[in-house]
Order: C-alpha cells, then structure tokens, then sequence
C-alpha cells in the first residue's frame, strides 16, 4: 500500500483483519526504511503498528480523543492520519515533529514529551465532556514505564473515584508490570475480556456460599476467601481496587483480540483499563533484541546491519566524560552513589552501574522521588550524583528548592542535555534550568568550556561540601582536548579571562565559548580588541572581577545557550544596577518563546545567537562608545 496517499484513517473501517495485517508490515517496513537515514523513537513505534491500526480502525478520531503517553510512539498515528507524505521532513527543521503537535494536526488533541501526563490530560477532557454533554470517547495511550510517574498515579487515582468514562490503554512492552502467572490468570483473563468476569465474581460467591460451614467460620469468612482468590489469580486487581474495569492482559500484535477488547470496553461504563502486551521493536531484529534502550531512540544507522552510522574515533560524549569522572572517584570515596531517573544508557552510567551495583540507582520515571532521594542520602553524608535531562529537572523542581536548597544539602547534580538538543524539540530543549535554579538560595551552578574543565568541575562538585552544587553539559560530544591526569580544583566562582581586550568584553561559557573566541579573533583584523571570558561559574559570580570590567568603563556582551528573562545575562544586569554601574550590556540568548525542532545549528542561526550577530554587536557598541566619547 502506498502510505503517502493515505489522507485520514477512515479507510481503515472497511478494512479486514488480513488486509490490516498486510498494512501492518507495510508500515513496519516503511519506518525501517525512513528512520535509517533521519534517526528518531524505532523501537517503541515498531511495538504499536497493531494497536495503533486498532484503534483507529474502531474508534472516530478526531471526534474521539487520543492522548499518545510519553508521545514518542505516535508516527504511526502520524503515518494513518495523513503524514507519510512527509516523513522524510521528521524531527527536520520546519519539518514533522517526533511528537504529537496541535498545529500540525487535528488528530493531535495532546502533546507530550515528557512522561505520566496524559492520565491527567484525559481526565480534564472527560471531564469538559460531561460538562458540555457529547458523546465522544477519550483513550489515553500510557506505557507501564510513565506508570512509574507519580503523576500518573495521582491521576489513575482520580479517574477511579469519579468514575468518569474513559478507556486507557496500558502498553506493556514486556519490560514490567504483571507478568503472567500460568493458565488460569489466562482463563480468566479471556472471560473478562469476553464480559463474563463479573458472572465468575458472582458464581465463586455463590459457590463459597454452598459449602457446608463448619462451626460457620467459612460462611462469615467466604467473603475474604473470593477477594484472597481475587488477588492470587487476577493481576488487574489494583487497577480494580482503583475503580477500573480490568481487561487483559491481551496481545497487542493480535487483531482479533485487540479489536475485540475495544468494542467491549466501549459498551462498558465508567473507566476501563486495557492491558496490551506489545514487543518493542517488533518487525526489526536488531531493535527486537535490545534490552537495554539503544534502540529506544535512535540517529541514522544501516537496515542491513543494524549499525549505527556514528563518526569513528571522535572526542567522547559530554555524558561520558561526567559520568566516568564520577565512577573514577567513587573508586576513592565509597560515599559517592549515582541516580538516574530512568536515562541509565543515556547519562552513560552502564559502567558505573557494573562497578558499583549496590551504589547505582535507577529509580524509573521519578524525577520527584529522585531529587529527594538524593536529599534523604546527603543527610547521611554520602555524596550522591544525580544525573538527569535539564528537561526533566524541571519535573522535580519543587523537591529541589523544598527538599535540597532549602535545607542546604549537598546534593550534586548532573544537568545533562543542557542548551538545545536539537531534533527532539521544543519539549526537550535543556534552555530553562538557569533561569530556575539561579535564584535558588544556596546552589552553586557551573558549565564547564570543555571536557578537560569538566572533569576538574566534577571533582570540585564532590569535594564540595557546603550545599547543593549543579553542573551543566551539552548534548552530543566534546571537543576531544588534551585531558589532565591529574584532577584539580577550581576554586568556587572563578572566572577565567580566555583572551585580551580593552574595547568590549564577553562574558560566555560552555558551548557559545568558542563562537565567540571566533568573533573576537575576527574583529582582531579590525582592530578592535575584544576580551573574552568564560565566566564558568553562572552562580556565584566572579564579582571581583565583574567589579573591575564595570569600573573600567568596557562596555559588556553576554552571551549564552539559555533563556534570557532570568538567566545569566539578567544576573550581570542585576549586579550592575545593584551596584550603581552603568555601562553599556548587551545580552544574547535564547528569546521569550519556545524553540522548535531542527538542528542545532539552525535553530542558533534562527535566534541569532551565531559569531555573525556577535560581531555585529561588537561593532554597534563600540561605535556607539566612540561617538559617546567625541
């Protein structure tokens, strides 16, 4: 079939189980063959084909509503409601999004990059259904990995004492949750999906009941014998106790089974759970044999092998480089213990993980629970290292100021994927975590300008021990310097002036560092002396050194790969006016909006934030300096 004429899923409706089959590996195939060359979420995609086919197939979207949980597993839902024709632009600048969008589709109602979320959202929906009185079914999709999520649980929760009419599918991909206990969790698992559970419910009663009691001790217990039964043989009992109609667990590969599932759960009232049991990467061997996540997310790799299509022998990953700092001196300090809240592969902690098993926790997708967790070990003096996604630290952010600032713990945190990340988008772009964590009493913040800084940073982070302490890191790789074999020490809030100059200063670190050396480099050849500094540490600030720029009159540029309205560049701007300073500041960042997808370096010459726009501040300032001084 080809796949770029399909407009909307209508046609789905009169399609039969082979015929969907046969459309299930053109799909499969489809990915395989598109996801090589642009990268993107294989792996949980190649798990849905079926489930998602199903349910487009047996219920109205847009009119019914589906909330896709974390959102990754949504290009076969992008794919039937009209968008292969473009999937060569995925996760591309300008191009398809890698998650649902609003504006890209009337078939995305909700969207989602974070985790845990689309209980709550389809709660509200449901809710506003009720209120206006329509008719339309609302089906979030969550994976058993957001279940982890407190939030999720909050809302299963709500859903339940409500009773609200709702249909979520749990995709269980066979990594967790309720593993089968043998035939007859089976036998009644099809009864139920079959609507003849309650008729056992009420049969087994019935039939404790008949037993002869024997000093009428089993008649007054038979109650809690059919519950105990309950909880030996039916792994949905917790969804039960919640208030959920339980189905499954179910094939999420079989049409028969799928397809009858959702018309029962349709005719049910109140909230139904549907347990659907998929494989993840399902159709692609090498993706079908990860264990680990490789083929969670993936760049550009070779069908036939299922190689990945990396550049040999580069510098290392940024992750890397942190994590293996940490691993080196927990092998000389047994306090030191790493968390994650389920990014393991991703914050490169695999070998810090076989090292120090008993030292290494990944607690899921729970970056609440990771933070305090984190809190609750510092208080015992260990030295714990919590590394995490700047976009994830958002979801903790009440336990940092609350459980670690507030009580001046000394946690040490690891922000990962910190500045844009490119083609993941505007919900994992790492540009809000300065602005958040940089009014927070007692945090140390710093960025290192490379991967040899970087490893003396994580040094001075856990030798550190009067508070919290926070270190960022890009997405990607490093610049592959000359790395010191000894670690060394940078004494807390000191800058480092990279390059001499009396006509302007830079203040900049981490990744714009070496845009703007190429800029003062440039303006060299116009004789114009530009200094620039890596003013490494972003909180505190080197003020002895901020003291001595504004009292010579040098005019200042700031520069960083993070949002502006409190950022960096607000910090200088407040110490200034504190300070009675009034010299001219230019600040160049991220702008009041959120970025979108594409590559790194699309998105930076999108905001400006490039050498060029650099050098023309440079000019525009030093001009206006010199007209002043005439």
């Amino acid at each position: 079939m080809d796949l770029t004429k399909i407009k909307n899923p209508q046609f789905l409706k009169k399609m039969s189980i082979p015929e969907l089959e046969s459309l299930s590996e053109d799909i499969r195939h489809f990915l395989i063959e598109q996801l090589s060359t642009s990268g993107g979420h294989i792996g949980p995609n190649l798990g849905v084909v079926e489930l998602t086919i199903a349910l487009h197939k047996v219920f109205d979207s847009p009119k019914d509503k589906f909330l896709w949980d974390v959102g990754h597993q949504a290009y076969v839902h992008k794919i039937l409601t009209g968008r292969a024709c473009d999937f060569d632009t995925l996760r591309k600048y300008k191009g398809l999004c890698g998650f649902p969008k609003r504006n890209e589709s009337e078939h995305d109602v909700w969207e989602t990059g974070h985790s845990s979320t689309s209980l709550s959202g389809a709660m509200g929906m449901a809710a506003a259904r009720d209120i206006k009185g329509t008719d339309e079914y609302v089906i979030p999709i969550i994976g058993d990995g957001a279940l982890t999520g407190g939030m999720a649980l909050e809302a299963l929760n709500h859903i339940g004492h409500e009773k609200k009419d709702m249909i979520v599918i749990l995709n269980d991909n066979e990594m967790s949750i309720a593993p089968n206990v043998g035939a007859l969790h089976s036998a009644l698992g099809r009864m139920r999906t079959a609507g003849k559970y309650n008729w056992v419910k009420d049969e087994l009663e019935v039939l404790l009941k008949k037993i002869p009691a024997v000093g009428g001790k089993l008649a007054s217990t038979a109650e809690r014998i059919k519950d105990s039964l309950k909880y030996l043989v039916v792994s949905g009992m917790f969804f039960e106790e919640l208030g959920f109609t339980y189905l499954g667990p179910i094939d999420g590969h079989n049409y028969h089974e799928l397809i009858e599932n959702l018309k029962y759960a349709k005719k049910t009232e109140g909230p139904v759970l549907i347990h659907v049991v998929t494989k993840k990467g399902k159709g692609y061997q090498p993706a079908e044999l990860d264990t680990i996540g490789t083929w969670h997310g993936t760049g550009p790799y070779k069908i036939e092998t299922g190689d990945f299509l990396k550049p040999v022998g580069g510098p290392p990953a940024w992750s890397s480089v942190i994590s293996e700092t940490v691993r080196k001196l927990a092998r000389e300090d047994e306090r030191v213990v790493a968390i994650t809240p389920a990014m393991p592969v991703g914050s490169k902690l695999e070998e810090f993980a076989k090292e120090f098993p008993d030292r290494m926790f990944d607690v899921g997708i729970a970056e609440q629970h990771a933070v305090t967790m984190a809190a609750g070990l510092a208080t015992q003096e260990m030295k714990p290292f919590l590394a995490i996604y700047s976009t994830f630290l958002q979801r903790g952010y009440d336990q940092v100021v609350h459980d670690v600032c507030r009580q001046n713990l000394n946690v040490f945190f690891g922000i990962d994927r910190s500045g844009l990340v490119g083609e993941d988008g505007e919900t994992h772009q790492g540009v809000f975590d300065i602005a958040f964590l940089r009014h927070l009493p007692n945090m140390v913040l710093m960025m290192p300008k490379d991967e040899n800084e970087g490893q003396h940073l994580v040094n001075t982070a856990l030798q550190y021990d009067d508070g919290p302490i926070a270190i960022r890191y890009p997405r990607g790789n490093g610049l592959g310097v000359k790395m010191d074999e000894e670690l060394q020490l940078i004494p807390i809030g000191s800058w480092e002036v990279l390059k001499d100059g009396t006509d302007t200063v830079i203040l900049t670190f981490g990744t714009t560092i070496g845009m703007s050396l190429e800029a003062a480099d440039y303006l060299k050849k116009e004789n114009l002396n530009v200094q620039v500094v890596n003013a490494r540490f972003i909180k505190p600030m080197d003020e002895a050194m901020l003291h001595d720029l504004f009292k010579s009159g040098i005019p200042i540029i700031t520069v960083e790969e993070a949002v502006l309205q409190g950022g960096f560049g607000s910090a200088v701007l407040e110490f200034a006016s504190d300070h009675g300073y009034t010299n001219r500041i230019v600040r160049m960042g991220i702008p009041d909006r959120f970025i979108e997808h594409g590559s790194v370096k699309e998105l930076m010459q999108e905001i400006d934030l490039t050498k060029e726009k650099i050098i023309e501040n440079v000019k525009l300032i030093t001009a206006r300096r010199k007209q002043k001084r005439a």
